[in-house]
């Protein structure tokens, strides 16, 4: 298998890297090229004022058997390689590589990059004293294989639980999915539907057509600017950043960005991916001066109900334990953080 470091994300062909993501094994929307690329142009939304490109590829018999999307940055006191999309903003990463190649691929992987060659070929010398691996999936062979090649090789591992991803299972039919939810729940959210509907007040939700993707933008972060945290959130270069991401995800056709509107205007909006046959919600926001109409609440309400009838197998809420997420009936799993120190 030969290992190649790569300059600029250009020298992986971008279908290529897709086809070999949706054998992966860990296919999320988070680890498309077009998705890693938005990333790396702002670095997170400034979340990283210095970091180097660490890209490599491995190819057998010219064929691509891997990708190991990583950049190397001071971290917690040390020289780290982290994970392309590390670490606020990005709920799932991990290598891309099939479960066949998997094991192989790392053990490759960690030898050349402890390697010379990787030194040479780096924009600035340096010497990586770890990795740092954040929102990989509990599910994920990565975690086994690093244990066990921390193992052999001597160094340092340690493994926690970084964040809750609570999910929905669904299986086409609404009223089987409510009748899932808790009692009270599931009749506080029929209940919230029913009166925006019978408000008087044109209460209406809908899927964005992206006519004017500057304007659905705007919108989309305006109503996201109504909660004082993502006002906070939304500093100049995050909304350089998730406007890339937005564009991006538009361009390659797996946007899915709703709104609910009232008297007359936009009251809540909820930003998702439409990838590998399930919703993701990345991130929502609503008017607070709507809240009688309980906006998010009804908004979610009817995504999920389109889900189900457009047989789309789950809705993901991604990281974070926000209790709204438990009343609509989801059920945790985890992203893990993984630390190997040489």
């Amino acid at each position: 298998m030969e290992y190649i470091l790569h300059k600029d994300f250009s020298e992986i062909n971008m279908q290529e890297w897709n086809d070999l993501l949706k054998n992966s094994v860990s296919d999320t929307p988070f680890l498309r090229q077009e998705y890693q690329r938005a990333w790396w142009e702002h670095r997170g939304g400034g979340e990283w004022k210095q970091a180097d490109l660490v890209l490599v590829s491995a190819r057998e018999d010219e064929k691509l058997i891997g990708i190991a999307p990583l950049f190397i940055s001071q971290y917690e006191g040390q020289p780290a390689l982290l994970l392309i999309g590390s670490i606020e903003i990005s709920d799932y990463l991990d290598l891309i590589v099939r479960m066949d190649d998997h094991a192989r691929f790392i053990t490759g992987l960690l030898d050349f990059l402890a390697s010379d060659q990787v030194r040479a070929g780096s924009p600035r010398p340096y010497n990586w004293s770890g990795l740092d691996w954040y929102n990989l999936p509990d599910s994920s062979p990565t975690l086994a294989a690093l244990k066990a090649e921390s193992t052999q090789r001597g160094w340092t591992h340690h493994e926690e639980i970084y964040r809750p991803t609570p999910r929905i299972a669904l299986n086409g039919d609404f009223d089987e999915y409510l009748g899932r939810v808790e009692k009270k729940q599931r009749h506080e959210i029929r209940r919230k539907m029913r009166r925006a509907e019978a408000s008087g007040r044109g209460v209406r939700w809908f899927i964005s057509d992206m006519a004017d993707p500057e304007a659905e933008i705007d919108s989309f972060l305006g109503l996201m600017e109504h909660d004082q945290g993502k006002a906070g959130f939304l500093h100049e270069p995050m909304r350089a950043q998730m406007r890339g991401i937005i564009h991006a995800v538009h361009k390659n056709g797996w946007l899915w960005l709703a709104f609910l509107e009232a008297d007359g205007q936009r009251i809540a909006a909820t930003l998702n991916f439409d990838y590998n046959n399930k919703l993701w919600g990345y991130n929502a926001g609503v008017n607070r001066d709507f809240m009688d109409l309980s906006p998010g609440w009804v908004l979610l309400a009817h995504v999920l109900q389109w889900a189900c009838e457009n047989k789309r197998a789950e809705f993901d809420f991604m990281r974070g334990d926000e209790e709204y997420k438990y009343r609509f009936g989801a059920v945790n799993q985890y992203v893990m953080r993984v630390k190997i120190t040489k």
